[in-house]
């Protein structure tokens, strides 16, 4: 099972404003997750005025041997306007446009999509349940 929870983040001058939902899959291979600002296509949805992130921007897809893997997929424009890395305990690594990632199998941690204009970010954190 993979289990996501999407905060959206926005910082303003009278203080952060969040928003939080949640989505889960089996680990059985072929399942998938989308994040993005397309309802009829994701189940994990940003603001529709949220333009650094894609109409589908993130995709979680269970392969073969029940791993999870998280893929950046590219959108319309050449140059993304966010940036996107992935974070397990006291590691990160950026997640390179239209790149894929295998997720730890039994771990836990964090893809951060943060808007390159505005002090904005897309937190899904995610538990694979090994």
């Amino acid at each position: 099972m993979l289990e996501l929870t999407m905060a959206t983040v926005a910082a303003a001058e009278e203080g952060a404003t969040a928003g939080m939902q949640m989505a889960d899959a089996p680990s059985e291979p072929g399942a998938v997750l989308r994040v993005g600002r397309d309802r009829a296509l994701c189940r994990l949805v940003t603001p529709e005025d949220w333009l650094f992130v894609s109409r589908v921007h993130l995709e979680f897809q269970c392969g073969p041997e029940r791993t999870w893997q998280v893929t950046w997929l590219r959108g319309s424009q050449a140059d993304p306007s966010s940036e996107v890395r992935l974070v397990v305990g006291e590691y990160a690594q950026p997640l390179a446009y239209g790149g894929t990632v295998t997720l730890p199998r039994g771990g836990n941690g964090e893809i951060v999509v943060r808007d390159r204009t505005a002090p904005r970010s897309v937190n899904v954190g995610f538990y694979h349940e090994f």
